[in-house]
């Protein structure tokens, strides 16, 4: 059976989906994409979601937010508007093209890595807040 959403979980996911692309604009036009160099610009966004997503998905999913919005507004919404995969792909493909091989590969390793190790600090750091609230 398909899964229908109610119109405020469509809403909350639209209003956040806006306000990530909105920053992931801000912060193209503070670091615009380098040419065939390393792609800081999507490398950080990328980043950014991934620690947000992993606060996020502790506040929502282990303690218990009161609102059955916050995940699709901030995981679903704002992470997907602010961070890409295609973007992610397409760069590393025109690093190679490019040339730059190694660079491509770090670019890759680094995404990764470090996607799971900011995810995982975002958690650490969500579950610390709620323990010291509770102290």
């Amino acid at each position: 059976m398909r899964q229908r959403f109610s119109p405020g979980v469509l809403v909350a996911i639209g209003l956040g989906g806006a306000a990530g692309t909105l920053l992931r604009v801000a912060v193209q036009r503070v670091l615009p994409p380098a040419v065939n160099g390393f792609p800081a610009d999507t490398l950080i966004v990328n980043l950014s979601g991934c620690f947000v997503l992993g606060f996020v998905v502790v506040a929502a999913l282990e303690r218990g937010a009161p609102t059955r919005y916050l995940r699709p507004l901030i995981g679903t919404g704002f992470c997907g508007g602010l961070t890409t995969f295609s973007t992610f792909v397409v760069e590393i493909d025109l690093l190679v093209r490019a040339g730059h091989a190694a660079m491509a590969v770090l670019y890759l390793v680094v995404s990764v890595v470090a996607g799971l190790a900011v995810a995982r600090i975002g958690m650490v750091l969500a579950r610390a807040a709620w323990s010291r609230k509770a102290a």
